[in-house]
């Protein structure tokens, strides 16, 4: 099925521990923050997805917000340079911390990045094609991956452009910071993305007047 995800969530705590706390959507608040974000969007009302389906297309945008987080989906999130993130994004009073995650297995591509109080504290994005962002101390996860413990076979005597696969390092970058898998079977200890629910709205404006 294949991977392909761009969000921004806004927290105070933990998100794992909130998403496994199962909250209730907030339906208001989810379509006032995806408003202020998207101010120059022209937005309907399509209806109701969830976590696992992430990945919007360029006219939508997916977003719920919850008690203790937020989570806005949208193509605008799948930046090769995730510390350009415009400051718009980054208000304190969405959460404390902003994280974005974006993932495309067609490409093998990864990034994912950490703001607090908005400032930047972790951005990474890489694909098979090397290392594009490699800013902040790393995140304690990532170091078993830069060590070398998780080698890419690539079958012949090639070898692979990281010492990690970078959607390997994204199913645990999901599974660390957000308590979700991205393909990984779902366990006791991981939530199932299917059952966050997130609001669909789509953009309404001609083709021409996108971004």
């Amino acid at each position: 099925m294949g991977t392909k995800s761009w969000m921004l969530f806004f927290a105070d705590g933990d998100i794992g521990d909130a998403l496994r706390s199962h909250p209730s959507l907030d339906r208001a608040r989810s379509e006032s923050l995806v408003r202020e974000l998207f101010p120059q969007k022209q937005l309907e009302y399509l209806g109701e997805v969830n976590l696992a389906h992430a990945g919007p297309p360029r006219r939508e945008v997916y977003a719920g917000c919850f008690d203790g987080l937020s989570v806005v989906a949208a193509h605008r999130f799948g930046m090769d340079y995730p510390s350009k993130l415009p400051a718009h994004f980054l208000q304190a009073r969405y959460g404390r911390n902003t994280y974005l995650f974006a993932a495309y297995s067609i490409v093998d591509w990864f990034a994912f990045a950490h703001w607090q109080d908005g400032k930047l504290q972790r951005s990474l994005s890489l694909s098979a094609d090397g290392i594009k962002e490699n800013l902040g101390e790393r995140k304690a996860f990532e170091e078993a991956y830069w060590r070398g413990d998780h080698p890419v076979d690539t079958g012949d005597s090639e070898a692979y452009s990281l010492p990690f696969h970078p959607l390997d390092l994204a199913e645990c970058t999901a599974q660390q910071l957000f308590g979700f898998p991205l393909q990984a079977h779902v366990s006791a200890n991981l939530i199932d993305p299917e059952t966050v629910p997130l609001l669909a709205f789509r953009d309404s404006k001609a083709w021409w007047q996108f971004w």
